[in-house]
């Protein structure tokens, strides 16, 4: 049977280890793992080492892993390191997020892997000269052109 009554992890609570809620729970104290709830509220003095997974979540204090959830809400007292999966995303003057962040209409359909990768770079294309080399000798050569046209062409070869 769930419950409606909210879950308080007072400020003196030290917890090695995962919690899991069906309901609602407001964290005051510490936690060395991962944190699965509902609805979370992280408090001021709050920290979380772990991955945090709700459905809404409200960060006021420390979180160093990763957040999924479907509403993120970095309060201006928040220091989240880590990523954020979201379906709505706020974040007040004053957070500090040091991450990256992604929005999924599901953040919550799979949790197996939650490091957003980076994806490489594109080698940048070389430019093309601006104006193609003379064809023939003869054309460039009558106007007087051909050294002045060879000389501003960095793509040109030197015989």
């Amino acid at each position: 049977m769930k419950s409606n009554a909210l879950s308080i992890l007072s400020n003196d609570l030290v917890v090695k280890g995962s919690i899991v809620s069906e309901g609602e729970v407001q964290l005051d104290g510490k936690v060395e793992g991962d944190v699965r709830a509902t609805s979370l509220t992280i408090g001021e003095e709050a920290t979380v080492k772990g991955e945090v997974i709700a459905e809404n979540v409200v960060i006021r204090g420390r979180v160093e892993g990763s957040v999924r959830a479907r509403q993120v809400q970095l309060a201006s007292t928040a220091r989240v390191e880590g990523d954020v999966i979201h379906a709505s995303l706020a974040i007040e003057s004053g957070a500090y997020f040091d991450g990256h962040c992604k929005r999924s209409s599901d953040p919550l359909a799979d949790t197996s892997s939650t490091k957003i990768e980076d994806k490489p770079a594109a080698a940048p294309k070389a430019a093309a000269p601006s104006a193609p080399p003379p064809s023939s000798g003869a054309s460039a050569a009558s106007t007087g052109n051909a050294k002045k046209a060879v000389a501003n062409d960095p793509f040109a070869t030197k015989s």
